[in-house]
């Protein structure tokens, strides 16, 4: 087995298969991982951003004790005015960092220490400030050391820097955590990069060998239908000789076969004649001598003969309808076919206008759909669809209304015509048997010999189309003409 079957067989697909179904697991790993980092990445903003929010809140911490202690050195209202503004943003400070540790058990429990001391450091201040404001410069030198706000200030420092280790801890640790999503990013994507790579490549290696062999295929292909072509050609060029041979002979046989019928035909005509004439000299011997005729001889001249010359001339004439038949079989395929653009709504219609009398005596009713023009073969058209209709009306079911529809369509570079009736129908075993010459199907109660359907097969296959039946018995039936919309016959 050449490599290139074996990349083509089960094992390659099913390898390939896998290839690219690792690729996407891959895919989907290093997408889990690359989420992940993100999420890390959050954590640690957020944990940069409690340590941010506790070293604001220590700032505003001291920057209320520093404005404490001025103005307890000197009573100017700006640092009453700073002391404020300390004292405002402070609760807002606090309710971020307790917002922002909310999940975290141990830090929200500090958070609650923390605002008691924030609140306490604010109601000691703004009470010593208060109490300042009417001491003298001993009072308020005396309140300076022994006041105890500063106190406040330092557990707050504690306790901002306990909650500062507990997150630096999980900064550290959603560090490496994110480091090693980061790395294992890495390495899926390098994983499946290299999947990628190898599957390009193997993908690559075998379209092109396919491609290749394509190629040559399609140059021995090219090879062999050149070849075929000719042979074609050579078939088709014996294939017409021997079908104008054929049809010399059968125009041959056919009327040589003439001759001797006609010479029958006459001398039936002779005989009959002269059984008349024997008739007469029977009646005469029977008046003169009755004795001289015996029964048999009065039925062999009055009913024998004159049967056995009906026959006779019954078979004769069966006869020469057969040649007449095959005579016309044989010009009609030694007739130039000359293509012309044919309106086939007016050339069906102008059938149809010619069975009005036959359809007033039947009763039927014939439909013609929009049928799309055709260059074809006028006469042989036209014989084709005298045919088919005809034979719609002439094979309707007895007590039921005839309803003939003849329609067409185009597909492409061809045309669909159909004849479908709601006549007697056809045993679908007989459905090729009908087009064959002198061979008929059901009840044989219309005249015919057989001679219609083959003649419009021979027709369609000389006009480059094909005609086949669909039908049932007792459920009509439906005759189809597939044949080129131009023809190329000439």
């Amino acid at each position: 087995m050449k490599l290139s079957d074996r990349l083509a067989g089960p094992s390659f697909v099913a390898a390939l298969t896998a290839g690219f179904a690792l690729m996407v697991f891959v895919g989907i790993a290093a997408t889990w991982t690359v989420l992940r980092s993100v999420e890390n990445a959050e954590r640690l903003t957020h944990t940069v951003q409690v340590q941010y929010a506790l070293a604001e809140l220590r700032s505003l911490s001291e920057r209320a004790e520093t404005a404490r202690r001025g103005y307890l050195l000197e009573p100017d209202e700006r640092f009453a005015q700073s002391f404020e503004v300390a004292a405002q943003a402070l609760p807002e400070t606090m309710a971020r960092i307790s917002d922002l540790v909310g999940d975290n058990a141990g830090q929200s429990a500090l958070v609650r220490r923390l605002s008691g001391e924030i609140d306490a450091q604010i109601a000691s201040v703004r009470t010593s400030i208060a109490q300042a404001a009417g001491d003298d410069a001993t009072g308020r030198a005396r309140r300076f050391v022994e006041d105890g706000a500063a106190d406040y200030v330092r557990q707050v420092r504690l306790v901002t820097q306990d909650m500062d280790a507990a997150e630096a801890r999980l900064f550290s640790e959603r560090s490496e955590a994110s480091r090693r999503s980061i790395v294992v990013s890495l390495a899926a994507l390098v994983v499946a990069g290299l999947f990628l790579l190898l599957l390009a490549a193997l993908t690559i290696w075998a379209s092109r060998r396919n491609a290749a062999e394509l190629a040559a295929s399609r140059d021995r292909l090219r090879l062999l239908n050149e070849d075929l072509e000719g042979e074609v050609a050579v078939r088709t060029a014996d294939l017409t000789r021997a079908n104008e041979e054929i049809q010399r002979f059968a125009y041959i046989v056919s009327h040589d076969l003439r001759s001797p019928l006609v010479n029958v035909m006459g001398f039936t005509a002779e005989l009959d004649a002269a059984v008349g004439q024997l008739g007469g000299l029977l009646d005469r011997v029977e008046a003169q001598a009755p004795d001289l005729v015996s029964a048999d001889d009065r039925l062999a001249v009055r009913e024998d003969l004159p049967e056995s010359i009906r026959f006779i001339r019954t078979s004769t004439q069966k006869m020469d309808r057969l040649i007449n038949a095959i005579l016309r079989l044989s010009r009609e395929g030694r007739r130039v076919v000359t293509p012309e653009r044919l309106d086939m709504n007016e050339l069906v219609s102008g059938i149809v206008a010619s069975m009005q009398h036959r359809l007033g005596e039947t009763g039927a009713e014939i439909t013609v759909e929009p049928l799309p023009a055709i260059v074809t073969d006028r006469v042989a058209i036209e014989q084709i669809f005298s045919n088919l209709i005809e034979n719609a009306v002439k094979y309707l079911k007895p007590g039921r209304p005839g309803r003939i529809t003849v329609r067409g369509q185009r597909l492409g570079d061809r045309v669909l015509f159909e004849v479908e009736d709601n006549g007697r129908g056809i045993d679908p075993k007989d459905h090729d048997r009908v087009f064959d010459l002198f061979r008929r199907s059901g009840v044989q109660d219309q005249p015919g010999e057989g001679i219609g359907l083959a003649h419009v097969r021979a027709m369609a296959y000389r006009l480059g189309g094909m005609i086949g039946c669909r039908s049932a018995l007792d459920e009509g039936a439906t005759f189809r003409l597939s044949m080129p919309a131009q023809s190329a016959v000439s």
